[in-house]
């Protein structure tokens, strides 16, 4: 598309617009106007497809709504929204065809109406136990994800549910519930309404969220966290879950934190992140290293302005830790290695070569692994944000990893 100036327009002028008996149209730029005529105020989105073809290129219009419904901020971030698709190579508004037709076929097909469609199938031939399971999903899964689409429901979700159950001093029967939803995402999969089953993995020990002790998978040493990081590399998958890799060793956050982040909590231009804890604590503001605000600069036309950093092909839904330790697995075996980490394993391995290879200071470490951190005496929680310091610590550890892509460096190398 031909680049123009932008952001012309400004709230007053658009408020001001006025039908005087002939239409006209007033331009904000990079497509977007105004078109003032009888009847109201319509922003339209003016493009171009075929550009770099050689056949002449078509012009289109996007109607992205009525002023004051959609004010000139959000008529901008649809433009924005719009133009990020094209340089996807698509057409914007196919492309909202197809994801009013997705919606509307995932709202047909919400947990309660494949789940009831399946009991009237399961009454034919088991009538002794259908009426038990309707119940249990009638007091227990349809109060709280029975109006989701079935498509849209993870595992995540369907633990959270199963959880309340539990909590209520009710494990075997949160188990029997379980069962009676992962046969509904079976016959959701058999009739074509559904890709995969959330219950799958969601055993005895899922269940029972208490602290056995158990450590993630992760990258102990530079010589593995290098192999680690040029499969990261390697890999080629989608460009959303290679950057979230990619932030995670840098960044070393919880995966929840990570892949729920939104556009709104980043200033590139500042190179901070401000996003809440998932396990309760204080929001934290992150200094991001300059190879992290490279990433989400590229990233940003692709999947920004507005909501989720890092998409799943669901709208409204941010992807999925199963996702990002799938791809970091198939790395790893693609890439031979003789040992095993996820997603979450990051924080393990940034907490122990901070210390051993960097000689960075604990609480510098455990303050930006959002653990809690006291005072010397232990009386009160220390309220310190040592954003300089994490600044400093994280730009010297993405400086590490880049240089254990290029070659190992063993940890007397690494002090030096």
């Amino acid at each position: 598309m031909p680049k123009v100036s932008r952001n012309k327009l400004s709230d007053p002028t658009v408020k001001a617009a006025t039908f005087d008996g002939r239409p006209f149209k007033l331009h904000d730029g990079d497509g977007l106007f105004l078109h003032v005529k009888r009847g109201g105020k319509y922003w339209r989105f003016r493009f171009w497809l075929g550009l770099n073809a050689k056949a002449k290129p078509k012009e289109r219009l996007m109607a992205l709504g009525v002023y004051p419904a959609v004010s000139l901020k959000e008529a901008r971030r649809a433009r924005d929204d719009a133009r990020a698709r094209l340089a996807q190579g698509l057409d914007p508004v196919a492309h909202r065809q197809e994801q009013k037709a997705r919606k509307k076929v995932a709202g047909a097909n919400t947990f309660e109406s494949v789940a009831r469609e399946w009991w009237e199938d399961l009454h034919r031939h088991k009538a002794a136990f259908a009426e038990r399971d309707l119940r249990r999903l009638e007091m227990y899964i349809f109060p709280h994800i029975g109006s989701d689409p079935i498509v849209a429901i993870d595992s995540l979700r369907l633990l959270n549910v199963l959880r309340r159950i539990e909590r209520a001093g009710k494990t075997p029967t949160a188990h029997k519930v379980k069962d009676v939803c992962s046969q509904v995402f079976k016959y959701a999969i058999r009739t074509n309404r559904a890709d995969s089953n959330p219950a799958t993995g969601l055993g005895l020990d899922t269940l029972r969220p208490k602290n056995t002790g158990k450590h993630h998978p992760a990258a102990e040493t530079p010589e593995q966290l290098a192999q680690l990081l040029r499969a990261i590399d390697g890999y080629g998958g989608e460009q959303t879950t290679m950057a979230a890799l990619k932030l995670s060793a840098m960044l070393f956050p919880r995966p929840g934190e990570l892949r729920t982040a939104r556009w709104e909590e980043f200033d590139l231009i500042e190179g901070t992140w401000d996003f809440n804890p998932s396990k309760g604590g204080r929001p934290l503001l992150t200094p991001l290293p300059t190879q992290a605000v490279d990433i989400l600069s590229g990233l940003r036309p692709v999947t920004g302005p507005q909501g989720y950093v890092f998409p799943a092909t669901q709208d409204d839904k941010p992807i999925s830790n199963a996702t990002l330790g799938n791809a970091l697995r198939r790395g790893i075996k693609r890439h031979g290695l003789d040992f095993d980490a996820v997603p979450h394993g990051f924080r393990a391995t940034a907490r122990t070569l901070l210390v051993e290879a960097l000689n960075e200071a604990e609480e510098v470490i455990e303050l930006q692994l959002t653990h809690t951190v006291r005072d010397r005496l232990g009386r009160a929680y220390n309220r310190t944000t040592l954003l300089d310091q994490r600044r400093d610590m994280l730009q010297r550890w993405a400086d590490y990893l880049d240089r254990l892509r290029g070659s190992v460096v063993s940890l007397a190398e690494a002090a030096a």
